[in-house]
């Protein structure tokens, strides 16, 4: 996989793009990361990559033709790469999204500034507005890195284990069960017996069950949409149960 990523700070990406799964991920070939500063493709002889909004209003937009020059260079010669909008006017991003997104070669995130962008830029050259939450921050580099290493950390062999991604919350549709290493009595708490009973059936079961209660508990939205079983029903049903006892 190919990912370009415009912003006005490159240098924000140096330490996270270095370090761990990303680092990583580029040493197996897994991913190329390219950050481009857009100031350089400003037609300002002051390399201006913003002005004041027609019609008036606070803040400053970001002009179109930094963008548009930088797109023009990073997406020749190809197939239409992905073209990744950071904004909190975005969908909301998920774990479903960042499995579809890996799916793609080459994917352009555009990180900007300001009070917003020219909306031509998101008119003609976007395929997708993304925003990590409710929230407000001063640029899209943040949001960026997020959604970039969520993808990235999905790409065939970037984790040691395969499996590590697949059991990953959000990812069968419910939170992940707990989990314990030695030493199996730690301070006076201990580590569930099943765990270490060796019963590969019955340790299955178990994280079953904990991955749908934690769900229950702390993300019950999340199972507006599950396709629950009708013992995993039965599950649910005790512990509602139980909690009525104990209000």
């Amino acid at each position: 996989m190919k990912i370009d990523v415009l912003s006005l700070f490159p240098s924000m990406f140096a330490g996270v793009f270095g370090e761990s799964i990303l680092k990583k991920a580029q040493e197996k070939n897994a991913v190329q990361l390219n950050v481009v500063d857009f100031r350089e493709y400003s037609p300002h002889k002051q390399k201006s990559v913003d002005d004041y909004p027609y019609g008036g209003g606070a803040g400053m937009v970001l002009k179109p033709e930094p963008i548009f020059e930088a797109m023009d260079v990073l997406a020749s010669n190809e197939t239409k790469p992905r073209v990744v909008l950071m904004c909190p006017q975005g969908a909301r991003f998920t774990q479903e999204k960042a499995e579809e997104l890996s799916k793609e070669e080459h994917l352009i995130f555009i990180c900007g500034h300001y009070e917003g962008y020219d909306e031509r830029i998101r008119q003609h050259l976007v395929t997708d507005e993304i925003s990590i939450g409710d929230f407000v921050l001063t640029g899209g580099e943040l949001g960026a890195m997020v959604v970039i290493d969520s993808v990235v950390r999905l790409l065939p062999e970037v984790l040691g284990n395969a499996e590590s991604a697949v059991k990953d919350s959000f990812s069968s549709g419910l939170l992940e069960h707990p989990h314990y290493t030695r030493p199996s009595t730690y301070r006076g708490h201990e580590v569930p017996n099943v765990l270490m009973s060796g019963n590969h059936a019955h340790i299955e079961e178990w994280r079953s069950k904990e991955s749908l209660k934690r769900t229950w508990q702390r993300r019950p939205d999340l199972l507006e949409r599950y396709p629950l079983t009708s013992l995993q029903k039965k599950w649910i049903e005790e512990w509602e149960k139980d909690k009525k006892i104990v209000e």
